[in-house]
């Protein structure tokens, strides 16, 4: 699998972080979700699969707690692997990024998940703007 970012530590152990992501256009307009926990970050809607949980059933409920969204999912993209420290676990992972084409449907809300909201953006823009910079060079390869 290809890996984007860093190599990984040989002297470092991994936990493995499965996720899904959404590229959702309406047109030539992506639909981001926008963290303020520190500063602005515009991040690919999605995360973590939780236990139990398939990858498409993550992509819905993180797009919808992230930017109140339901959307429909038309087909898998791509997937890479990057290596990086997730502070809000305390723990270093091995992420493997799944990315889904998608189509928003319908708003039933604001987002859900504190400090974030939804972002409607042009799809050429979102290489600058995506501030994980892993998520951002996929989608220039995407978009290339």
């Amino acid at each position: 699998m290809r890996r984007l970012g860093e190599r990984p530590d040989p002297n470092r152990s991994y936990w493995h972080r499965p996720g899904s992501y959404g590229i959702i256009l309406s047109g030539t307009d992506a639909l981001l979700t926008m963290s303020f926990e520190d500063k602005p970050s515009p991040q690919l809607p999605g995360g973590g699969i939780d236990p139990g949980e398939g990858p498409l059933t993550a992509l819905h409920r993180e797009v919808m707690e992230e930017t109140g969204w339901r959307i429909a999912v038309e087909r898998r993209i791509g997937a890479y692997q990057r290596f990086s420290y997730l502070p809000e676990y305390g723990r270093w992972a091995q992420k493997i990024c799944a990315i889904y084409l998608c189509r928003p449907v319908m708003q039933i809300g604001d987002a859900t998940e504190a400090n974030h909201t939804a972002l409607w953006s042009p799809i050429e823009l979102l290489p600058e703007l995506l501030i994980d910079p892993t998520q951002a060079q996929f989608v220039a390869d995407y978009l290339a």
